[in-house]
């Protein structure tokens, strides 16, 4: 009698446990995905986005924020198509006051209303690079070793060489006096340098590489017809709005594993579906989050046990296995879709033995 309700209570609190895991995966939206066609034709970067392989081009869903809970107040969408030579990017943004200061290369442009790329071609947040320009065609390019989370070397002179960039703007620029309909923005990225954060170090045709987009906007304030960002009473700057193409979850775009999927086709018809072992790595990731917010030295039993718990992903379960050792430690799970085993180390890099 005594070991049958032990064995109820036990079944009751297993179920409740996978009834809980399954729901935190439900809650878990997944990120968005594009597919970039190639282009058919030659590009003109003049901001117009005018050519026919533009026009052959999806747009993409708009801009949302960057929790993904609330609409942003302008509207933002883009367009991404490639070749032999480029990766080329086209985002149209709705604003009634186009202003910007900033003229000087690689300054901290998100100080002015701005567009962002960030781009990690191997998928393992790692060596990813970032992208930003404002309304005066002022552009930042960096290289992060890994996520600002895990300690990263951020090389601020690297430049994306050959990069090509225009601004148009349905208004005028600086100018209080009139309301403006918004600004376009055109970029062309050759992939020789885009290359340089990739392990295969070739155009990925009919593969994918995890991107994402920002648009960094500023309520404003107007000093002697001169645009600033709005100061609150105190004196201090007031919070930016972070609209983004696929949702983070948090205010933060340093976090990649959360950036979208950019399937690059060759052939127009192409479709795209998030692979299964892509599922498993986003749970793993998930589970090394709650392993970077524990501020105890040591992992509780409490936390293994979360860590551990099995979890169905794509009707298949999935027995993630933790792994503590002098110098940190290690998430695995051995894929039911393709038997590679999925690591995730403390570091936060990613990677798939098979």
């Amino acid at each position: 009698m005594q070991k049958m309700r032990f064995s109820r209570w036990f079944v009751i609190v297993l179920c409740s446990t996978l009834q809980t895991t399954f729901s935190i995966l439900r809650a878990q939206e997944l990120p968005r995905s594009y597919i970039a066609k190639k282009a058919a034709s030659a590009i003109v970067i003049d901001g117009k986005a005018e050519e026919a392989a533009w026009k052959m081009a999806d747009w993409t869903l708009s801009f949302i924020d960057i929790e993904g809970k609330k609409q942003p107040k302008y509207n933002t969408r883009m367009k991404m198509t490639w070749d032999d030579e480029n990766l080329y990017f086209y985002v149209a943004m709705e604003e009634p006051h186009v202003w910007g200061t900033l003229k000087e290369r690689d300054t901290v442009i998100f100080y002015n209303n701005d567009f962002e790329v960030f781009i990690d071609p191997n998928g393992d947040t790692h060596n990813y690079m970032e992208f930003e320009m404002n309304a005066l065609n002022t552009v930042w390019d960096l290289w992060l070793t890994k996520p600002y989370r895990n300690g990263p070397k951020v090389i601020d002179g690297w430049d994306i060489s050959g990069l090509k960039s225009a601004v148009h703007i349905n208004g005028t620029l600086n100018n209080a006096n009139d309301i403006d309909e918004g600004w376009q923005v055109e970029i062309a990225m050759p992939w020789k340098a885009l290359l340089e954060a990739s392990t295969k170090n070739e155009i990925p045709k009919n593969e994918f590489w995890r991107i994402n987009f920002s648009r960094v906007n500023w309520d404003y304030d107007l000093t002697d017809g001169r645009y600033s960002r709005k100061k609150n009473a105190a004196g201090k700057f007031e919070r930016e709005y972070n609209w983004v193409w696929s949702p983070q979850g948090v205010i933060n775009m340093h976090e990649p594993e959360h950036w979208g999927y950019v399937y690059f086709a060759e052939i127009a018809s192409e479709t795209f579906k998030i692979p299964e072992d892509d599922l498993i790595k986003r749970h793993l990731y998930l589970l090394a989050r709650k392993l970077w917010s524990n501020k105890q030295p040591v992992i509780s039993e409490e936390l293994k046990k979360q860590i551990i718990s099995k979890v169905e992903i794509g009707g298949k379960l999935v027995m993630p296995k933790l792994e503590q050792h002098t110098f940190g430690w290690t998430i695995t799970a051995q894929s039911p879709f393709t038997n590679s085993l999925l690591l995730i180390s403390d570091d936060g890099k990613y990677r798939t033995i098979e």
